[in-house]
């Protein structure tokens, strides 16, 4: 009967009840089995037939999930509950050890209620997501018989005169208070829900969020455990690996955490912060406010850390305890075992119990999984908090925009450029300080903690390690600035080149024809070279930062041992050689985190002070004066209608309810057929000069006042005053409240509060053609029809690719300057608002469309509709439509009246404006029909988008990869490769690198893990070596057979390790030292010398090894960039028309800043944490071959973990990047438009734009950071199950107690470092991604620059005279393409001045192009003084001709690099070029002459110089051959002239082929080409042409009179 329940003890009394039944302890013990097998017997039938009845609908769907009362205590409780069963079972397995035969019931009731604990929490979780509480009452019953049966097992262990001292009496009184709180939880969730004993239950609902199928973030919603491990993610996780995670799939965010929410908790507790400081002149405090608003989850979160890292110690004291009872466990002493009899059994005291190896393991284990558990959860519930903060300071600063005063931007006071770094640096400086901060309170009690602990195990030595520590601490804050530091000015650098590039990029086609390619590229070069200079110093710090993290616990073990072999006498026990080296390991992270830390929160601080400046900053005055007739008084604090809030001029801000305004009640009017009525004003821009004075104005209603005057009188100034964005020094602004008061309120309130506004500075959003026209109004296809035909957009909106349905690029950047204009006013036309405030809208346009706009637009569109038209215009000649005339000079008011009554009365004024309309009248007869400016632009639309195909919504998607999709899109395929790390991609890189550093970094990071774990091996040895301890006579021989054969052994390791490091013969030395030491020859000091030399060998290869992959990166680096510039620049034109501007950019900029600073890292990371993980197994392997087993199914684990991660990890940061981006875009947007924005009055409407973008790109942040805890959870907990096999596993073989503790040291950091590698591998896969893109840019075909000829064949001063034949010429762009020039055959003397003229895409620019072989001839020939073009190298032919563009290109730089940047010419030579130019006397009165500044673009001289400098660029090549391709085109009639005169006399004697846009220009030439779909219709003299009257130029000619 060797397993009875009782046991079989001699001459026991187990079974005699003589005493009373419950003086028996085996009865109460069998007692206390009676509840749990009630609970199994009712719970699983119930449990069973549920999820039976759910199976048909497999998974409950979350809106019927409900959390009972008390919910995340009970979950709290019974994770104690099972943790006291354990530690039960544990006591009465060791008990049981102790008796002479085996004693079930020590255990077995134990067991059972651990089962029966598991069952009831599985149970509570089905019934809460039913929400059938009658269920609950088998608990209930279950909680109050567990209750009583512990109370009297209790009741009789004090009986018996058992106390504290004895575990099982703590055990038993702990269970009982257990089972106590559980029922009282049960109680309360009757007494809430009243689901029984009460006549009427509670009817619950589910949560709000939880009704909403949107919301698909369930952290706060699901149950404890589910929280802890993320268990709800699995379904996404596991999914992503088969199609991609899209926004729909990850659904709205909670309401809890939506941006609005938390900017309400934010307002409120800032603007109590403001009521507080009101009194003492001071700025609300943010911190607090951000304290009041989000304090309670840090503290939550700190807490959760405090628990964490004092867990994480548990670590290494378990190590010390399992290898000090290695050595001791041997034989227990059964001598005093009856003095802890009672009942017949052993009862035994806490610290017997942890005396036993077997529970110290499982101790451990139970402490890493708690540990983790509290660390992750701690990290979430900041990052959760961090991206609630983010939301809500977004929210804050984006109010605050729509608040600005106008004067703050153009004063310059606020530039879009710190709006821009408030939203996108300083708002995540702080969500970043959020995340680290509760390190910075948790970081001193570890480190206290830590140093206590080592002083400890070590006494005085540990301190000396300690002090290590501490002292290379500050260096580690010094090296962390200095990084931040280096970071800037690499930024600057990179910015610098990025200008430079699209400097480049925007004037390549210039760049090419002139043969000035290589000049430039080597301007970006030596910037890049800088930048290089400035990222090696970024890699030598980032080395030196890695460098000191791994070497610092070297030098403190290395300190702290040699110290303690010389102080102390003893010799160090295995025990607390490993213990203290856990605790060093533990002690590094907070160091090395400490700094960074540190420079979080400085630089938070800086970020609180910008935010706060700019929360002070002002703003305009309370407009609700524009909804009714009710004076704009100055500083007057006006109630805001629907909120009580007074808001005053200074620093207010509130946010409107997020409804249109309020609406006002109407007020019968005096002036009846005013508008807009201002008395008296006097405005001002900020500084208290008045910009506009003494303005007494009416705006007649319904009707077209005009508002007129010479350039900088003020008149869009006072369009803004009305609009009251200018500040009101004094006087009144009146506002009507429309025309008809006999209708209904309804019917007048149709918007009329709001303005339609068409501003000088078109600005567009980041939207769709028509979603900028409607601007939010409702669609209607008739209205919007007529708008554009108003504004004749539709020829412009034909030409886009998707239509009205094309994205217009960020601030319209994909239009001219005339198309953004026309959607401007298009928008104020389609708004239905009464007024409507015209700023110059025929700026950008030319005459035929301003008159269209005028006569369909203005007059008939609006007048029709009687609405009041306010045009501000410098077009005189629409004088005669006007109603209303006010005219403006020097910021007051010179006339208003009818343009009649301005003729009667102010003759002077009316004759002035007749000469100017005369010369308006004779520039309208020159710029006419033939190539209207319109017509151009529409032509550079329609070359941007020539052939490029429907643009995707990401201009990154890679050509290649689409092309793969193609080919296989079926589902099995696109999984394999989605999950597939892009190793082709690596080797790429490294190659990039160059073979020797790989060589390098790879040799140097395996020797120096090599003598890592040499190091750790030798402690082993030399603390299990000591012959004075009794216990282990000879430590070789006394362990067990595994250390028999241990010479073979070592000779093993010998083979090992000179496989390992040939380079390092010092591992001989160490190999015989260890020969001696098994044989027990070595004193313990004679280790020391071998401890040292391994441990400098070690810093040293740290070093190394940090240096080696850092400079590996930057030398692949420089080379990937020096290849991608030179292919990008040398390829052929077709290319850059194909490719998006955008992409190419992206390649340059953020591609590039990938694979400078971020790949290093991630690989160096990378290395050490697969390194550091493989030796670490290796070592555990060494130590206990049973453990290699245990692996086989972790490592399939691991495997599977981390293949879904990481696919799902990418779609999560891709999600991240994508809607990031149009928050800032938005943010931006707002701000360029904000006068736009608040005349419309839709404020409101954008701000529910912004909370929209700013909850999505939450969203998408907050999965992310949930799938990288749902990672590290599993990886962690994976750490954990390593650590138990391996202590389980050296416990059972029981080996040599030193190299148990190596084992085990080794075992605990692989949890730290196994998410790491999943995590940089999901990093360094999202990063390749940037090698591939610019890899997929190094295979385009460069254009071939060699040409058959020989330069030294080409005369010097070839072409001398300058004739050229074209014979039988064939020309396409592309061997794909359709030839665009067809067998065309012409003959030019020399000297001869030759016009090319045809309609748009006859072919006259592929002409001018094939005279550079910048196009593809195919078929016949272009011969220039008897030399075949298509023979000789690019360079030669491009710089001995020259060319005149129609788009003129000045690079940033001086006068000199754009007139001659090869600096060949003399200073004359240039003067007499600009003199020829007409543009001498301008250049000399630029400081520095010819060395005066050209910005970028040159912005800084207008169209017409711009012109003229490229004219004299033209002239300084002093070549036979000049081509002008439409040089008038852009320019006005007065540069033209000077144009045609200069080339008449200063060319005279050169050949001159210019391709015309306006005939008249070439009536004069010596010979005509009409062209038409690629061949020559007619050729020769104009004269002769002019003749034939049904002929093409003819007609051209007609046309142009």
């Amino acid at each position: 009967m060797a397993l009875s329940f009782c046991g079989n003890d001699r001459g026991s009394s187990a079974y005699s009840v003589d005493n009373g039944v419950l003086d028996n302890g085996c009865f109460v013990d069998a007692l206390n089995l009676v509840p749990h097998v009630f609970l199994l017997f009712i719970t699983f039938p119930i449990l069973f037939i549920g999820w039976g009845s759910q199976s048909s609908k497999v998974q409950i769907h979350h809106n019927t999930w409900l959390h009972f009362p008390g919910h995340n205590l009970r979950w709290i409780l019974t994770f104690t509950l099972l943790f006291v069963h354990v530690c039960e079972i544990a006591e009465g397995i060791v008990s049981n050890t102790q008796m002479e035969s085996n004693h079930l019931h020590l255990f077995m009731p134990a067991l059972m209620g651990f089962i029966a604990a598991t069952t009831s929490v599985v149970y509570y979780h089905n019934i809460e997501t039913a929400n059938f509480p009658k269920l609950l009452l088998a608990l209930f019953i279950y909680w109050i018989l567990a209750f009583i049966t512990k109370m009297i097992k209790l009741w009789k262990f004090a009986e018996a005169s058992l106390g504290v001292q004895q575990l099982r009496f703590c055990i038993t009184a702990l269970l009982v208070v257990l089972y106590g709180l559980l029922m009282a939880v049960e109680i309360n969730v009757i007494r809430v829900r009243k689901y029984v004993f009460f006549a009427n239950p509670q009817k619950v609902k589910p949560p709000e969020d939880l009704q909403d199928l949107g919301v698909r973030f369930l952290q706060p919603f699901v149950n404890l455990l589910s929280k802890a491990t993320y268990w709800w993610m699995n379904p996404l996780i596991i999914k992503a690996h088969k199609r991609p995670i899209e926004l729909k799939k990850i659904g709205k965010l909670p309401i809890a955490m939506r941006a609005l929410t938390n900017y309400m908790r934010l307002k409120d507790s800032y603007e109590e912060q403001r009521q507080k400081t009101e009194d003492q002149d001071k700025s609300p405090s943010i911190w607090k406010s951000m304290y009041r608003a989000f304090g309670g989850p840090i503290l939550l979160s700190s807490t959760l850390r405090y628990m964490a890292d004092l867990l994480g110690f548990a670590g290494p004291l378990c190590i010390s305890g399992i290898v000090e009872h290695l050595d001791n466990s041997t034989e227990f002493d059964r001598t005093n075992k009856t003095g802890n009899m009672t009942f017949g059994v052993y009862f035994m005291s806490s610290t017997e119990l942890l005396q036993n190896t077997s529970v110290l393991a499982v101790l451990l284990f139970l402490a890493l999984v708690l540990q983790r558990t509290f660390l992750q959860a701690s990290y979430y519930v900041t990052i959760e908090t961090g991206i609630n903060l983010r939301g809500a300071l977004l929210a804050m600063i984006y109010n605050k925009i729509l608040r600005l005063s106008t004067s703050n931007m153009s004063m310059g006071e606020m530039t879009l450029g710190q709006i821009n770094n408030l939203v996108a640096i300083e708002t995540n400086q702080l969500m970043w300080f959020l995340f680290l901060c509760p390190n910075l309170w948790a970081m001193p009690v570890q480190i206290i903690m830590g140093v206590i602990l080592l002083y400890y195990l070590l006494g005085e030595s540990a301190l000396i390690g300690a002090g290590v520590i501490l002292l290379l601490a500050p260096v580690q804050y010094l090296i962390a600035t200095k990084l931040a530091d280096t970071q800037k000015s690499t930024l600057d650098y990179s910015t610098d080149r990025l200008k430079k590039t699209t400097e480049i990029l925007k004037g390549i086609k210039l760049l090419k024809l002139y043969a000035w390619e290589n000049i430039f590229c080597d301007r970006v070069e030596e910037t890049r070279g800088k930048e290089l200079t400035s990222l090696k110093t970024f890699s030598l710090y980032t080395s030196m930062s890695i460098f000191m993290n791994v070497a610092i616990p070297i030098a403190a073990v290395l300190a702290t041992f040699v110290t303690h072999a010389y102080i102390e006498e003893v010799r160090l026990s295995p025990a607390r050689a490993f213990a203290s080296l856990a605790l060093f390991h533990i002690l590094v992270t907070p160091l090395f985190l400490l700094s960074t830390v540190v420079r979080f929160a400085v630089k938070a601080l800086v970020s609180v002070q910008k935010l706060s400046e700019f929360l002070q900053s002002d703003e305009i005055g309370d407009d609700s004066w524009r909804n009714a007739e009710m004076p704009l008084e100055v500083g007057k604090k006006n109630k805001h209608h629907g909120i009580t809030k007074v808001v005053n001029r200074k620093g207010r801000y509130r946010m409107d309810n997020y409804e249109q305004p309020m609406r006002r009640q109407l007020r019968p009017t005096e002036t009846e057929d005013v508008a807009v009525q201002v008395n008296e004003g006097y405005f001002t821009w900020g500084s208290n000069l008045s910009t506009l004075s003494d303005i007494n104005i009416q705006i007649p209603t319904g009707q077209l006042t005009m508002i007129v005057g010479q350039v900088g009188c003020g008149k869009s100034s006072l369009l803004l005053a009305m609009l009251g964005e200018m500040q009101t020094i004094r006087g009144k602004v009146y506002w009507s409240n429309g025309q008809d008061t006999g209708l209904s309120h309804e019917e007048t309130s149709k918007n009329r509060y709001s303005v339609a506004y068409a501003a000088q500075k078109s600005w567009l959003l980041n939207a769709t053609v028509e979603e900028n026209i409607t601007f939010g109004s409702p669609f209607n296809k008739q209205r919007y029809k007529a708008v554009i035909d108003a504004c004749s957009l539709q020829p412009d909106i034909d030409l886009l690719p998707f239509g009205d349905q094309t994205e217009i690029g960020e601030r319209g950047i994909n239009l001219s300057g005339g198309q953004r204009q026309r959607i401007c006013v298009a928008r104020a036309l389609y708004q239905n608002t009464n007024i409507v405030f015209l700023d110059d809208p025929f700026s950008a346009l030319d005459i035929h469309l301003s008159d269209h706009l005028m006569q369909e637009g203005i007059l008939k569109f609006l007048q029709d509709d009687k609405r009041t038209v306010v045009l501000v215009t410098h077009k005189l000649q629409y004088l005669i439509h006007a109603d209303w005339i006010i005219a403006m000079k020097d910021g007051s008011v010179l006339r208003e009246g009818t343009l009649k009554d301005i003729q009667t009365y102010d003759v002077e004024l009316y004759e002035h404006w007749k000469t100017l309309m005369n010369r308006q009248d004779q520039e309208l007869e020159k710029e006419t029909e033939m190539e209207s400016q319109t017509i151009l632009e529409r032509k550079t639309l329609r070359r941007a988008f020539y052939s490029r195909e429907a643009k995707s919504q990401t201009d990154d998607e890679d050509e290649e990869e689409e092309v793969e999709e193609d080919d296989d899109d079926n589902m099995s395929t696109t999984t394999s490769r989605r999950s597939k790390i892009p190793w082709k991609m690596c080797c790429r890189y490294l190659s990039s690198g160059g073979f020797l550093m790989v060589f390098l970094m790879v040799s140097s990071k395996l020797a120096k893990h090599s003598v890592m774990v040499a190091i750790d091996y030798w402690l082993a040895a030399w603390t299990s070596s000591n012959p004075h301890n009794q216990s282990l006579a000879d430590p070789f021989v006394n362990a067990t057979n595994y250390t028999k054969n241990d010479d073979a052994q070592i000779a093993e390791v010998t083979h090992h390790c000179l496989f390992l490091f040939q380079m390092l013969s010092l591992i001989l030395y160490i190999i015989v030292i260890l020969k001696w030491s098994s044989l027990g020859v070595l004193q313990h000091r004679s280790y020391v010398p071998v401890f040292i030399i391994l441990c400098g060998a070690a810093i040293a290869l740290c070093l190394i090894t940090s240096l080696t992959v850092e400079f590996l990166g930057v030398a692949a680096a420089t080379n990937l960039h020096h290849n991608l510039l030179n292919k990008i620049i040398h390829a052929p034109i077709r290319f850059f028309d194909v490719t998006p501007l955008g992409q190419i950019l992206n390649r340059f900029s953020a591609d590039t800043n990938i694979i400078d600073q971020h790949i290093p890292q991630t690989l160096e990371s990378l290395t050490r944490s697969i390194l550091l993980c493989l030796s670490a197994i290796g070592v555990i392997a060494f130590v206990t071959p049973a453990f290699l087993i245990a692996l086989v199914p972790l490592m399939v684990a691991f495997y599977f973990i981390q293949k879904y991660f990481r696919v799902a990890s990418k779609d999560l940061q891709d999600l991240d990047d994508s809607t990031q981006l149009p928050l800032l875009c938005h943010f931006s947007e707002t701000a360029e438009g904000l006068t736009t924005i608040r005349a419309f009055r839709h404020e409101a409407r954008f701000k529910q734009r912004m909370l929209e973008l700013t909850d999505t790109n939450n969203t998408a942040y907050l999965f992310l950071s949930a799938a990288n805890r749902w990672l590290e959870v599993r990886t962690d907990y994976l750490g954990a199950v390593i650590v138990l096999t391996a202590s389980v596993a050296a416990i059972w073989t029981s080996s040599q107690s030193g190299l148990v503790g190596l084992g085990l040291t080794y075992a605990l950091t692989v949890t730290n470092y196994l998410n790491w590698v999943v995590r940089n591998l999901a990093d360094l896969e999202v990063q390749m991604a940037a090698v591939k893109k610019v890899n997929s840019f190094l295979s385009t075909e460069s254009e071939n620059y060699e040409g058959s000829m020989n330069v030294s064949q080409v005369p010097e001063d070839w072409p001398q005279h300058g004739e050229i034949k074209i014979q039988d010429l064939c020309v396409r762009y592309d061997t794909m393409l359709k030839p665009v020039l067809k067998h065309v055959n012409a003959h030019i003397n020399p000297g001869q001045k030759v016009g090319i003229c045809g309609r748009t895409g006859s072919g006259k620019s592929s002409l001018s192009l094939a005279f550079f072989n910048m196009v593809d001839v195919f078929d016949g020939k272009i011969v220039i003084d008897g030399i075949d073009i298509c023979k000789l190298p690019l360079q030669t032919l491009r710089s001995r001709l020259s060319i005149i563009l129609q788009d003129p290109v000045l690079f940033s730089g001086s006068i000199r690099l754009n007139l001659d940047p090869e600096c060949t010419c003399t200073d004359d030579r240039l003067w007499e070029a600009l003199e020829i130019a007409q543009l001498k006397n301008m250049v000399k009165a630029l400081p520095g002459g010819l060395d005066a500044v050209v910005t970028e673009g040159g912005e800084n001289f207008s169209v017409g110089q711009r012109q003229l400098f490229c004219l004299a660029r033209a002239f300084v090549r002093k070549s036979s051959i000049l081509i002008m391709d439409e040089a008038t085109a852009s320019i006005d009639m007065a540069t033209e002239n000077i144009l045609q005169k200069v080339v008449m006399t200063a060319f005279a004697d050169r050949t001159v082929v210019t391709i015309a846009h306006r005939v008249h220009t070439i009536l004069t030439a010596d010979l005509v080409i009409v062209m038409k779909r690629g061949s020559i219709m007619e050729y020769g003299k104009p004269e002769i042409l002019m003749e034939q009257e049904d002929g093409l130029f003819a007609s051209f000619v007609k046309a142009d009179m």
